[in-house]
């Protein structure tokens, strides 16, 4: 018998049933559907379908969303299984859906700050804007279609997940400050944002527009004049001001008016 390295944690010879399932961890490391079994063994989805719920059956995998399994290694066999990169799920749980908020904010290294929650923005509908899915909590905001857009698709080892690009990143804090962990953590990515070399003014003005949230025009602006009393992207926002007055911080008392920036601010911030 052909003697196999078995991903679960013993050497040596193995069993037909577990060389296989080698096989299929091998070329799906992280998380595998029914469809990658049927590729990797040549066999029929019905084969297939068997072959897992038995695996699942005997420890070897965990279910972590519709159709969707993971390898448990031997000391989780009796435990809920927690992926080192929780990333992974995101496409089977919430799919269409990208990750954003302050996560995306700590992949383009706008923050310092390390949040243990991850923010996910999905077009599915959800009954609770918080989800505990194997030892992760997820923070989620459901999205229209229309702002389905500003994308970037990154390799989690043979997974791929969107998330915002950096650009969008800012957009989406500006939107919603409490995704971005409160306002004045958001005005810190935006100050690390324009002074980075990633900074593009054409297209986070775009991005801006195309949002249709006049508050985050405000918003932006309004931070943007505090790095540089004058630059191009300041006029840019005047120029796209929509009427009416927006809150710096919904989630605050804002007794101050702007009327340049047409935004009720906290006092802190006059």
């Amino acid at each position: 018998m052909t003697s196999l390295k078995d991903p679960f944690g013993n050497h040596g010879a193995m069993p037909q049933a577990r060389r296989n399932l080698a096989k299929v961890v091998r070329q799906s490391p992280e998380i595998f559907r029914i469809d990658d079994v049927v590729e990797t063994l040549a066999v029929s989805r019905t084969q297939a379908t068997s072959l897992v719920s038995r695996w699942t059956r005997q420890g070897w995998l965990r279910r972590v969303g519709p159709g969707a399994y993971a390898a448990a290694p031997i000391g989780l066999l009796d435990n809920a299984l927690v992926l080192d990169d929780p990333w992974l799920l995101v496409p089977v749980l919430y799919s269409p859906a990208y990750v954003g908020g302050w996560s995306a904010a700590e992949y383009w290294d706008l923050t310092e700050q390390i949040f243990g929650a991850i923010v996910v923005m999905t077009m599915k509908s959800i009954r609770t804007n918080k989800q505990i899915h194997h030892g992760t909590q997820f923070v989620l905001r459901r999205i229209q279609e229309k702002r389905f857009y500003g994308l970037e698709t990154v390799w989690r080892g043979s997974t791929k997940v969107c998330v915002s690009d950096i650009h969008r990143t800012i957009i989406d804090l500006l939107d919603t400050p409490s995704i971005g962990g409160g306002f004045q953590h958001v005005a810190d990515c935006v100050s690390n944002y324009l002074h980075s070399e990633h900074r593009d003014d054409g297209v986070l003005i775009n991005y801006a527009k195309h949002f249709e949230n006049g508050a985050v025009v405000k918003r932006l602006g309004f931070l943007a004049e505090k790095e540089s009393p004058s630059n191009e992207l300041i006029e840019q926002c005047q120029n796209a001001l929509t009427a009416g007055n927006a809150k710096l911080d919904p989630s605050l008392e804002c007794p101050k008016l702007i009327s340049k920036w047409r935004l009720w601010v906290p006092s802190v911030w006059r």
